[in-house]
């Protein structure tokens, strides 16, 4: 059974807002490589990197299309959310 975010389903041709954590640093100027998503990052405690993709994919293959970048650059994807539109809002009135 398909995935459910307030009450509609996620398919795989809908538009959707995705979190992408990475192991490493992944510079802002690739933004648009990577289907505009925002790009930020965080060091840990040892100095090591975690980068965020934030963004609205058009659809499924379109987050296909920027998780295979990221393998080609060789960068460990840690995690990958779909994130509401609440959250969504949330996060674009930080910025």
């Amino acid at each position: 059974m398909p995935d459910t975010k307030d009450g509609q389903y996620l398919r795989p041709w809908s538009q959707a807002f995705y979190r992408i954590q990475i192991e490493g640093l992944l510079e802002e100027s690739w933004s648009d490589c990577f289907a505009g998503m925002g790009i930020t990052y965080r060091r840990r405690t040892d100095q090591s990197v975690i980068t965020c993709l934030t963004g609205r994919l058009m659809d499924q293959s379109e987050l296909m299309g920027v998780l295979n970048g990221l393998a080609e650059m060789h960068f460990p994807i840690l995690m990958i959310e779909n994130i509401s539109e609440k959250s969504e809002a949330n996060l674009n009135h930080k910025k």
